[in-house]
């Protein structure tokens, strides 16, 4: 009876103030159905199976059709009722199928630990066949069970978006890998007071996992330069890796005044990674023949050199985007382009996408000195500050 007339009285009174709704598998259902909400962004799914999954987003009831439009954030945790891990990880691949193929809006997904004892969590060791697909989900936090991961001798980390946890979640899983043999990190990191550097790499790294004995990584630490005094060059970074334990290393550091924004990348090469984010005119060059998308980004304006330079370091380049809003001179650029016999012909050969502002659409689209041989995506994008 008090189920009922919370379904029938109460959620009618809140339905359109509700922005979020934690329900669990057996009233799931009653809930979504009572009525609409119209402004529903969070919803937590918890004890949730493949048979709840089916009544929500299939079928007849396809209760998500209006509840489900602007759901932007996910948490769930899965019924963990099966005879074997095989079963619950094909299940769950069911489950996060079918959820991602009907909030179209999703952008956090959390599989995550609550009040119920059965949650799923993943495991380290295992061949996860656990995949699904999003083309908006942005945030994904996932509880992985550790368990006795020392014996671990080989580990690799990779993630395309910033993060600010380096220090408080990624160095403690780290440190549990006492075993480690063979380490890759390639990682974005919003930092507060100085960049991550050589000396921050053997302080917290190299000095604390003793049978380590191979280290890739690519990591580009952001940090606001505002009322920041004597911030380091690229020189003073590269100091910091004399004597480092490893492969050539290489490092440079670039300043935003605008954005009040300053970036440091270092990497070790050979650079192992398909993506190259965030190359700006300091950019020194070298041979990344596993690149396959490359992203650009400065406050001063990219000339033809550049181009140069970025066609002969990704020979196998397919994705380019570039966001500057500092166009080229357009006189200095007809006149170098049209006077200037021995300026180099770019050949991109393998470029099929291609996203820049519409400062660089002649430099993409002049004939005579750029080739792009197998385009079939172009976007450009119209700048709106021009000065």
């Amino acid at each position: 009876m008090i189920f009922d007339r919370f379904c029938l009285q109460i959620l009618p009174e809140i339905h359109d103030k509700t922005t979020r709704l934690d329900l669990e598998s057996s009233t799931m259902k009653h809930v979504l159905r009572a009525v609409a909400y119209p402004n529903l962004h969070v919803l937590g799914l918890y004890n949730i199976d493949e048979e709840s999954i089916r009544c929500l987003f299939t079928g007849k009831l396809f209760l998500f059709k209006a509840n489900g439009r602007f759901i932007t954030t996910l948490f769930i945790a899965i019924d963990k009722n099966f005879e074997s891990y095989d079963d619950m990880l094909s299940s769950a691949a069911k489950i996060f199928d079918g959820i991602l193929t009907v909030l179209t809006r999703l952008n956090a997904l959390a599989l995550r630990e609550s009040s119920y004892k059965n949650c799923v969590r993943l495991r380290f060791n295992d061949s996860l066949h656990l995949t699904f697909h999003s083309s908006t989900l942005l945030t994904s936090n996932v509880n992985l069970l550790q368990g006795d991961i020392r014996n671990l001798k080989n580990f690799s980390l990779s993630c395309d978006f910033r993060t600010s946890d380096c220090n408080e979640a990624i160095l403690p899983l780290l440190y549990r890998m006492s075993n480690l043999e063979q380490l890759g990190l390639y990682l974005l990191v919003y930092v507060e007071q100085a960049f991550i550097d050589g000396n921050h790499l053997k302080r917290n790294i190299i000095n604390r996992m003793s049978r380590l004995n191979q280290f890739t990584f690519s990591i580009i630490s952001h940090m606001y330069i505002r009322n920041k005094l004597n911030l380091p060059s690229t020189k003073d970074i590269q100091h910091t890796f004399i004597g480092f334990p490893t492969n050539e290393i290489i490092s440079y550091v670039d300043y935003f005044p605008e954005a009040e924004q300053g970036q440091c990348h270092i990497f070790s090469y050979p650079f192992l990674m398909e993506r190259y984010p965030d190359i700006t005119n300091n950019f020194p060059g070298g041979l990344f023949q596993y690149v396959r998308v490359v992203s650009l980004f400065d406050e001063h304006p990219f000339g033809h050199e550049f181009f140069v330079r970025i066609q002969k370091s990704f020979p196998f380049l397919e994705e380019l985007y570039l966001t500057n809003h500092k166009s080229q001179n357009r006189k200095q650029f007809y006149e170098s382009s049209s006077d200037n016999p021995n300026l180099s012909v770019i050949q991109y050969s393998f470029l099929t996408k291609l996203v820049i502002d519409d400062d660089y659409i002649e430099q993409f689209l002049f004939d005579t000195k750029m080739y792009l041989k197998k385009y079939n995506y172009f976007v450009f994008r119209m700048n709106l500050y021009h000065e």
